[in-house]
């Protein structure tokens, strides 16, 4: 006899579509699964007998080959246990034919027959949302955020072919989906002291704009980058589905709702390799932290303890907001649309100070060489990030909220998303004209930093979109003023003056 049950198996952060189809026949008794399975999905076949065995089902004493179509591409996982179970019941006649054309099966098999999660489920029950979908406990909520037509839990095999008998009574997930608690996001009010920094950062949430934070141990830097999801505009509907899928797939604890519904931030130690920050693999392609923290934040502490060759490959993500991941059996896409803040001592010692500093020459070149000027020239802010004061420590009163702050990022959003579609930051060069106009005056200081060559061109354009930002914060959506480009200017320094060095 033969039957086919709907599932489904990840490749990448994408759920693909997978028809078990399972025969039952006459030859020597045998357990063979075809179709690119990888060894966790050959393994099913010893998890899916033990479950039947403990369950009191007879196992057929026949000749089961389990074909997983389309067989051209590479299935992984123990998502698939459930499917093959219940496709050998209808096989072997244990079941009638029909009863599970309706139904998608998503869950691992215990060898006491129970259901198990598995790994990536918004993105497997995603692939399959127009069917009822028959998953674990444990992913009903990432199951629900996934949008599934409907959602059914059930406990082990036994309760699957009650069901499906119509014996026993699915449980149905419909419950609405909670949201997280946003007060466990550090807020701004946190930071006392440092204006500049604080308005870059601001800059930074409005503009979309990439941030490099300059300044010796103890001045705030990582503190500062943590509050910036506090200040950053909610979430959309297909952002947040986005984030979901992503953070499944890669096995990252979920909030308790399943859904992601603040802006993701990721902070990777700087000994991450190529892989874990960009992904890809092997066996199984998986997101890096670049998509992890996709509609988020991606902090970079310590940004000249991270190898060369995986801060340069930040450059081409960071251009298209996607990465695209080549290997000898597939080619995948992930998202990778997100904010970069970086965090770096002046010198090796951190001090930076002339006169206090005790690195020499040598050392202090050395250490810049560290920062490729392509990926430099990605970053739209550079700002020096001073020891805060004592008054402002001891005696000071808490600055600017999140909440405060974060009212002025969204409104200045909302006037660059209906004036050219987008954030300041990716507004087309051949638009700046029309979208950035130039005052007089401020286009006057920009000609005088041409010519003196502290700007090239690329800097020039990011010096435009950087003060149409200022200026959409400032209420001044028309015309950008002389002031506002300065202010853009004065939010990127070069490194070597961060530094402690000279122009």
């Amino acid at each position: 006899m033969f039957a086919s049950v709907r599932s489904t198996t990840l490749l990448g952060v994408v759920g693909r579509c997978v028809d078990v189809e399972v025969h039952v026949g006459v030859g020597l008794p045998g357990f063979t699964i075809v179709g690119q399975p990888d060894e966790v999905c050959r393994e099913s076949r010893d998890r899916v007998r033990a479950a039947f065995l403990s369950r009191g089902f007879a196992w057929p004493n026949r000749r089961i080959t389990v074909n997983l179509a389309p067989s051209g591409e590479r299935k992984g996982g123990s998502g698939l246990d459930l499917a093959i179970a219940v496709a050998v019941l209808i096989a072997d006649e244990q079941l009638p034919p029909d009863v599970a054309q309706n139904y998608a099966f998503v869950a691992e098999l215990g060898l006491d027959g129970s259901l198990r999660g598995v790994v990536g489920a918004a993105p497997l029950v995603g692939a399959v949302r127009e069917r009822c979908v028959v998953v674990a406990a444990a992913n009903a909520p990432a199951a629900l955020a996934a949008g599934a037509h409907q959602v059914v839990v059930a406990s082990d095999l036994a309760h699957v072919v009650g069901c499906l008998r119509g014996d026993q009574q699915w449980q149905i997930c419909n419950e609405p989906m909670s949201l997280d608690a946003g007060d466990l996001i550090p807020d701004l009010a946190d930071v006392r002291g440092q204006p500049v920094a604080r308005l870059a950062l601001e800059v930074a949430a409005a503009g979309a704009h990439h941030m490099l934070l300059v300044g010796p141990p103890g001045a705030g830097k990582s503190m500062l980058a943590r509050r910036l999801p506090s200040i950053l505009p909610p979430l959309s509907q297909d952002q947040a589905l986005s984030c979901t899928m992503v953070h499944s797939a890669a096995h990252v604890p979920m909030p308790a709702s399943g859904r992601v519904s603040h802006a993701p931030f990721r902070s990777p130690h700087h000994s991450i390799s190529l892989v874990g920050l960009i992904g890809g693999g092997t066996a199984a392609m998986r997101p890096g932290e670049i998509s992890l923290a996709s509609e988020g934040v991606l902090f970079l502490d310590e940004l000249g303890e991270f190898a060369p060759s995986v801060l340069d490959a930040l450059r081409q993500p960071l251009e298209e907001g996607v990465v695209h991941v080549s290997r000898a059996r597939t080619s995948l896409s992930f998202p990778a649309r997100f904010l970069l803040v970086a965090a770096a001592n002046p010198c090796p010692c951190g001090v930076g100070t002339p006169g206090a500093c005790v690195c020499d020459d040598a050392a202090r070149s050395k250490y810049l060489r560290r920062f490729s000027g392509p990926l430099l020239d990605r970053f739209d802010l550079r700002v020096s990030v001073g020891l805060p004061r004592v008054d402002d420590l001891v005696d000071g009163v808490d600055g600017e909220s999140s909440a405060t702050v974060a009212q002025r990022v969204v409104a200045a959003r909302q006037v660059a998303l209906s004036r050219s579609g987008g954030t300041n930051a990716s507004i087309a060069v051949d638009q700046l004209d029309v979208v950035a106009p130039l005052a007089p005056g401020a286009r006057a200081v920009l000609r005088r930093e041409l010519e003196v060559g502290r700007l090239s061109g690329r800097g020039l354009h990011r010096v435009r979109r950087v003060a149409r930002t200022i200026a959409d914060l400032d209420g001044a959506p028309d015309v950008v003023s002389e002031t506002h480009v300065a202010t853009a200017l004065r939010l990127r320094t070069s490194l070597s003056v961060l530094s402690g060095g000279h122009r």
